[in-house]
């Protein structure tokens, strides 16, 4: 895990790479979503996902897929957004972090600026006094990558990793897709217990009867033993990434773990989250919740430390407050999936979501509340923390258009001709006009026209003039995002 361009590519190359020149070529195999490699005739497998926002969709589908987690971390870049996000994403699925610094052949790398960050972040690395292994690298000149899979081995060996084998046998999707010779195919990681072909997977709503079981080359494989990735024909549809599989003795005890997930699936989702700050008190006198896990997004970086100080000094013998991750910017996918594997609450200062993700926070009962004032914020909070919260609302996006065109109309000021890209907008929508990511103006929709004629509203695919109370200074290329708001109880 990592930010952007900092090698965890290069880091996986040159790992495959070294293992090759050390052992026989027939001692590393590259699985679809996986690499395993050999090291002292001991197995590692690297499990190579898009990012931290796949690793926590697993977590948040209740998938522990991963044992350690490698950070890598550029020697001339240093500590970036998304190396925090990676820490933060770790950090809630409760994944040890073994530290690569790489990069350190570059003229201006700086691998003691890199772990002075890290410590700032309370990632405290072995040679300053604390227990988080690092490992100086570098994946273009292979310098390195030894030591790091001699510590990946040393820090298992610490946390004593072991499988049960005597036993059905278990794991996790790693990832599926449709083959259209083959029919279903899903990659999975075996972590307990031993799979074989002949036996019988239920994975979610999806289940199946093992017909073969490959390795990448199409070679058959007699059997996968935990920690081996594995791809598996014969289920009766593609299941999700990040479920969980397991064995079971036959058709009719298939069916009935189907009928069971069915089940699960029609309850209401939100029942044991802290879905919101209204329900939250009920949760803490009962006992439920110990623990309140925030995640605040901000418009400036200045405005992050204020808050959070604030929040976390309203911890008392009952309840602690925790804010797990925090940063700048507006409330993305990545923030939300983090809450739904934390169990968090999302909190917004002067800042708004992306349209996905308040999609996904919808979907998920996932809560995200919007302020502009710190004291309010924080009163909302202990308030939530004593059992005192008054109903607040909650913003639901409508739709969203593009500013295509701007039209002078006579003492009205000026129309923006849109389309409409997402949703549909209404004549009495809130609105809120957003310019390369920047909110200019929140009001409503004044008037809304089609063709000359006054309409009640416009769905997604078509065009039409709207003008919006008190503003005017539309550009192409502005977005308009259209919205409501419903009570929360």
């Amino acid at each position: 895990m990592g930010h952007v361009d900092h090698g965890k590519t290069s880091l996986l190359d040159a790992i495959r790479e070294s293992n090759i020149i050390a052992t026989e070529a027939g001692a590393i195999t590259q699985h679809i979503g996986a690499y395993q490699v050999e090291v002292d005739s001991r197995k590692i497998t690297f499990l190579d996902t898009p990012g931290h926002e796949a690793f926590t969709a697993m977590r948040a589908r209740g998938a522990q897929a991963t044992d350690i987690a490698i950070l890598v971390v550029a020697a001339d870049d240093g500590v970036m957004p998304q190396t925090v996000e990676a820490i933060n994403h770790a950090r809630a699925a409760e994944v040890p972090i073994v530290v690569a610094i790489n990069k350190i052949d570059k003229p201006d790398a700086n691998p003691e600026r890199v772990k002075q960050q890290l410590a700032d972040l309370g990632l405290l690395i072995e040679e300053w006094g604390g227990d988080t292994v690092c490992v100086p690298i570098s994946a273009k000149k292979q310098q390195g990558i030894g030591e790091l899979l001699e510590n990946l081995l040393l820090v298992a060996d610490i946390l004593e990793l072991k499988a049960e084998l005597d036993c059905p046998a278990e794991g996790v999707v790693i990832e599926a897709k449709l083959d259209k010779t083959k029919g279903p195919l899903a990659t999975l990681l075996v972590q307990k217990g031993i799979l074989k072909p002949g036996d019988i997977l239920v994975i979610g709503d999806t289940w199946g009867k093992i017909k073969a079981m490959f390795n990448e080359l199409g070679k058959h494989m007699k059997k996968a033993e935990p920690a081996t990735p594995v791809e598996v024909l014969g289920l009766n549809a593609v299941p999700l990434a990040g479920e969980t599989f397991r064995v079971v003795g036959n058709e009719r005890e298939a069916r009935m773990y189907l009928q069971k997930y069915r089940e699960r699936q029609q309850r209401p989702m939100a029942h044991a989250r802290t879905s919101s700050l209204s329900d939250l008190s009920t949760q803490i006198s009962s006992g439920k919740v110990k623990e309140l896990n925030v995640i605040l997004k901000t418009d400036v970086q200045g405005s992050i430390e204020p808050i959070k100080d604030s929040l976390e000094r309203l911890s008392d013998e009952r309840v602690k407050v925790r804010v797990i991750h925090f940063g700048s910017g507006s409330i993305t996918e990545s923030d939300v999936l983090l809450a739904l594997a934390s169990n968090a609450i999302i909190i917004g200062f002067n800042t708004r979501s992306e349209p996905g993700a308040q999609r996904l926070a919808e979907m998920e009962g996932i809560s995200i509340r919007y302020y502009n004032v710190i004291y309010e914020l924080v009163r909302d909070v202990e308030k939530a923390l004593k059992g005192m919260l008054e109903p607040t609302y909650t913003e639901v996006i409508e739709g969203q258009a593009e500013v295509l065109a701007t039209f002078e109309a006579a003492k009205k000021g000026k129309i923006a001709g849109i389309i409409v890209r997402e949703g549909k907008v209404r004549r009495d929508s809130l609105a809120r006009i957003l310019r390369k990511g920047d909110m200019l103006h929140e009001s409503r929709v004044s008037s809304l026209r089609r063709f000359k004629e006054d309409v009640k509203e416009v769905v997604a695919g078509f065009e039409c003039g709207v003008r919006i109370e008190n503003f005017s200074d539309f550009q192409i290329g502005d977005i308009i995002q259209f919205y409501r708001q419903e009570t929360v109880t």
